[in-house]
């Protein structure tokens, strides 16, 4: 039986192997740019391949953000969390 170190160990090897060739192939920081510069730039990229794309991620980042939020007041409110963190700092 295969244990969680081995599978993990064999998809980093996966990830070293493939993901050189990813980056390589995406990679296309000039040495005179900043990461800002060239986040803006792979954005704009994204923006004109399909323009709708933008929007999806949009809807996603404030669904994450949303679930997030639910999660936190689901613990404050559902849980004795608050009752621990009260007696912990008194």
């Amino acid at each position: 039986m295969i244990g969680a170190i081995e599978i993990l160990i064999i998809a980093i090897i996966f990830g070293i192997i493939y993901g050189k060739d990813a980056i390589d192939d995406t990679f296309k920081k000039r040495p005179d740019e900043s990461i800002v510069e060239s986040f803006a730039d792979d954005v704009k990229e994204f923006y004109h391949e399909d323009p709708q794309r933008l929007v999806k991620l949009g809807i996603f980042v404030v669904s994450i953000i949303s679930f997030i939020g639910v999660g936190i007041y689901w613990v404050l409110t559902r849980t004795s969390f608050p009752k621990m963190m009260a007696e912990l700092f008194q």
